[in-house]
């Protein structure tokens, strides 16, 4: 069932304005009475209560979570663990080549250790 949007819900000191008058509702009553709801093609209404205490807290001004170019790419970290690849390769990714500060051409040796594998970089050639 495709949703119908029903108006722009309210947003900052409006929303804030809204909810204290309605002090004696609930959540849902609430949400809907601040536009936070859609209509269905059956006629449903449905109160989106996520997308209201979402609104509510940034309207607060609370930031939960770090804009997306201070997280860096995707947010992720690195692990430190990798996997051989189907053609016996191992891949070193671009995270950790940079915390190590390493440039292409860089030589390593590679200790193996009963549990592990060890990169000893390799003093350049001049």
């Amino acid at each position: 069932m495709v949703k119908q949007k029903t108006g722009e819900p309210l947003t900052g000191e409006a929303l804030l304005q809204k909810v204290k008058t309605l002090a004696t509702l609930s959540k849902t009553q609430k949400a809907k009475a601040c536009g936070y709801y859609t209509v269905t093609k059956g006629g449903v209404e449905r109160v989106n209560l996520l997308q209201f205490l979402q609104a509510l807290i940034e309207a607060e001004g609370i930031i939960l979570d770090k804009p997306a170019a201070e997280r860096g790419r995707d947010g992720r970290s690195a692990r430190y663990r990798i996997a051989v690849q189907a053609n016996g390769n191992l891949l070193i990714g671009t995270a950790y080549t940079q915390q190590m500060r390493l440039q292409p051409g860089d030589a390593f040796e590679l200790v193996l250790g009963r549990k592990h594998l060890q990169l000893k970089q390799l003093d350049p050639i001049d």
